[in-house]
Parts: structure tokens; C-alpha cells; sequence
């Protein structure tokens, strides 16, 4: 948020402020807005709806730059690195959260490098089943896999990701063994589980609703403290007795941690105003998204717990990756 101080002075105030003036000739060309995954995906949708409006709101394009690679490191990296006051991002969990933890060699410091504006969106995930399993409920799901042990296995879009560190929360929680088979995206993992090649798996509710509604996998449970609208029908984990197991995958509007505070305080008010918008919100919500639009501070707390619960997590599996 921007705190200004009373212009006692007003002359030595400006002076004193070269941010403040930068801020209000700001934009004076395109901005471009970093989107590290390809066109369609998930923060892009996002993106693309704050980028709307504000474009119309500074009267400059805000250009959407899809720099897809590590797991959304690559274009978090050209964010972090940015120097000319004209380039924004959105980033998700990992590259803003956990990535830190993930890659010795990740080539910037989440922390120093990048300034978190608003979270944007988020969505629970859903603990979804094969059929052919038997089972309805979380607790019957538990008492299957400890029926035999290490006989059955998981799906995840890889190791580190939001749906593998859930199910490996799970795990610690109920003293499981199950084996975690790593697929490139939900899709493959879908069809995988539908078959029944993999029996269960977390998955983002957008990504997984659909399937269940037909009956080809079974919803057992979402992560959130309340049931999700676009899945209502879904009861929550804590809600059938399965604490501690609170999950998000989110996207949050970022900036280098050189832009000036004036320029980032401007764009989170417009972020918030822009989900504020009837039409963007019905879009983002039918998208699977929960609409967030929180103050900067707000978001700094979210993601401060993100890193101390998935990051410890991730310590204790021991999960390394090379970029």
C-alpha cells in the first residue's frame, strides 16, 4: 500500500520523491507483462484479464509475453531481471514460493529480485480416485491404501508440483505408502487414472471437475477451508475429518523489486478494481478460479506462509531439481 507523508514542505518533498514522479508520467510506452507458460494456460488467462484493463485504465498496451520453460522459472527469471520500469509478470506457487527450495541453481532470489503486487486467483484442489477402486470417501480411501501397503500409486504433474506435495502431505499425515508416478501434465495423468494405471491424484478443480461429474474418476474431497463454488457438490478434506490439508494453486501479478513503490502501488489498486468488474470476475470464475484481488501486503503474508509450510515439506522429502 502507499503511505504519503503530509507535504509540509512542498518543494523539498518533490525532490525528495524521484519515485513518486517516475510513477505519475508512468507508463510512457507499451508494458509488457510476463506470462511464464504458453498461450491458453491457466496464468495467462489471468493475465490477460488484468492486462485489459489496464490497458484502459493508463492508456498504454500492456503486452501479454508468453516465456514458457522450468516450470515457470524461465519467465519469473526475465521478471525478476527486468530493469526498465515497463515490465510486469504473473507468477504461480513454485517460482515465487517453493522454487527457491527446489533448484540450487535457480538464477534469482525470489525474495530480493521480485516485489509481489496482488494475488490474483487461486483454486483448491480436488483428491480425486479411479473408479474401479471402490471407494467414496477420504477415509475410505486411507483405509484401501493401508490395506496394502505400497501397492498402489498417484499421479502428479511432477516432482515439487502443488498436486504431488499434497498427496505427499497427505501421506505424512495418515501414514501412507503410496507410490508417485510423474506425468508432464493433468491430461496424461487423467487418462492414466481413468484407466486405473494410477489410482488417485490432486489436481487443480478445473482440470478434473468435468470428469468427475461423468463418472470416469471419483471426487472425494477439495483443500480449502470452504466448499468451492465451482465445485459445491465436492465436500471439503476437513469437513469429512481430514485436517491440516489446506492446498491452493495460485497466480499473482509481480513486479521487479526495483520498480518504484509508487508505480506498484498503482497497479495493485487497479488489479483490485479490475477483478472487481462483474464481467472479469464471471469469466475467471468460470475458468475454475476462486477471484482473489488482495492489497500487496496481504499477498507478502500468503506467500510467507506458502514458503514456510511447502518449503519445509519439500526439505523434509529432500526434493532437489536441476533447471
Amino acid at each position: 500500500m502507499i503511505r504519503r507523508r503530509p507535504l509540509l514542505l512542498a518543494a523539498p518533498a518533490i525532490l525528495a520523491l524521484p519515485g513518486a514522479a517516475r510513477a505519475q508520467a508512468w507508463p510512457s510506452r507499451p508494458v509488457r507483462l510476463i506470462v511464464p507458460f504458453p498461450p491458453g494456460s491457466t496464468p495467462d488467462i489471468a493475465g490477460r484479464a488484468v492486462a485489459a484493463h489496464f490497458a484502459t485504465v493508463f492508456g498504454q498496451p500492456f503486452v501479454i509475453e508468453n516465456r514458457s520453460g522450468g516450470g515457470g522459472t524461465t519467465g519469473t527469471d526475465a521478471v525478476a531481471k527486468a530493469t526498465d520500469d515497463h515490465t510486469i509478470g504473473v507468477s504461480i506457487n513454485a517460482p515465487i514460493a517453493t522454487a527457491e527450495r527446489l533448484y540450487p541453481r535457480l538464477p534469482y532470489d525470489p525474495q530480493r529480485d521480485l516485489a509481489l503486487i496482488s494475488l490474483l486467483v487461486r483454486a483448491p484442489q480436488i483428491l480425486v480416485v479411479a473408479p474401479q477402486l471402490g471407494v467414496g470417501t477420504p477415509a475410505e480411501f486411507i483405509a484401501a491404501a493401508r490395506a496394502r501397503p505400497g501397492a498402489m500409486s498417484y499421479a502428479s504433474t511432477g516432482a515439487g508440483s502443488a498436486a504431488h506435495l499434497a498427496m505427499e502431505a497427505l501421506k505424512i499425515l495418515q501414514n501412507l505408502d503410496i507410490t508417485h508416478v510423474a506425468y508432464r501434465g493433468f491430461p496424461d495423468a487423467s487418462v492414466d487414472l481413468i484407466a486405473n494405471r494410477v489410482q488417485a491424484m490432486f489436481a487443480i478443480a478445473a482440470a478434473v471437475i468435468a470428469q468427475s461429474r461423468e463418472g470416469r474418476m471419483r471426487a472425494l474431497g477439495v483443500t480449502a477451508s470452504e466448499r468451492f463454488r465451482g465445485a459445491a457438490e465436492v465436500p471439503t478434506l476437513a469437513e469429512q475429518g481430514i485436517g491440516g490439508l489446506e492446498s491452493y494453486a495460485w497466480i499473482g501479478l509481480i513486479s521487479p523489486a526495483g520498480m518504484p513503490a509508487a508505480i506498484r502501488g498503482r497497479l495493485e489498486a487497479e488489479a483490485i478494481a479490475a477483478l472487481r468488474v462483474a464481467e472479469t470476475r464471471t469469466r475467471l470464475e468460470n475458468a475454475g478460479f476462486e477471484v482473489m484481488g488482495t492489497t500487496a501486503d496481504q499477498f507478502a503474508a500468503f506467500v510467507a506462509a506458502e514458503r514456510r509450510d511447502w518449503g519445509g515439506l519439500i526439505d523434509r522429502l529432500g526434493i532437489r531439481l536441476d533447471l
